[in-house]
């Protein structure tokens, strides 16, 4: 049984995520704006469709939805994702609360990286994002909102 948020028809969020960071060869980053927090950037971040979704199938959902890039392709192997085996707990922000269950206060993210050739298309959900920049992984890091997203990029070098 899946409960309903009061706001919307829709289920609420499952609090275990993933959070991508996709880079170059050359360790740029891609961040992108959240469209409903304009000045928050960060790596693609989304959660779990189903308690049995399989993470890599979070992760690869979540990249094409964000960024229409599609792993699987000659361009972007499968294997150009990597689960980096870190995983956060993190508090919720309250002003997303609602999206989840009531007594939700935590989210459980796990951490893949993803390597993309240079000069990947991207192509953003309007209504996600508004913008996108592709940035050196130190400078990424200092622009990201999210603490955990930030040391995930700062782990960049470690498991590039």
């Amino acid at each position: 049984m899946t409960l309903a948020n009061a706001e919307s028809p829709r289920p609420f969020k499952i609090p275990e995520s993933v959070l991508v960071v996709i880079y170059t060869p050359a360790l740029d980053v891609l961040l992108i704006e959240r469209a409903d927090k304009p000045g928050f950037w960060q790596s693609v971040t989304g959660s779990k469709d189903l308690i049995d979704e399989p993470l890599a199938l979070t992760a690869e959902r979540e990249v094409l939805e964000e960024t229409g890039i599609v792993i699987g392709t000659e361009a972007v192997p499968r294997s150009a994702l990597r689960d980096w085996g870190l995983v956060n707990l993190y508090e919720i922000y309250p002003v997303w609360r609602h999206r989840y269950a009531p007594g939700v206060t935590q989210n459980t993210e796990h951490v893949f990286g993803l390597r993309v050739p240079a000069g990947t298309p991207v192509r953003l959900a309007p209504r996600e994002h508004t913008a996108l920049a592709w940035l050196p992984w130190q400078e990424a890091a200092d622009r990201c909102f999210s603490p955990s997203n930030a040391e995930a990029i700062l782990q960049l070098p470690r498991f590039a």
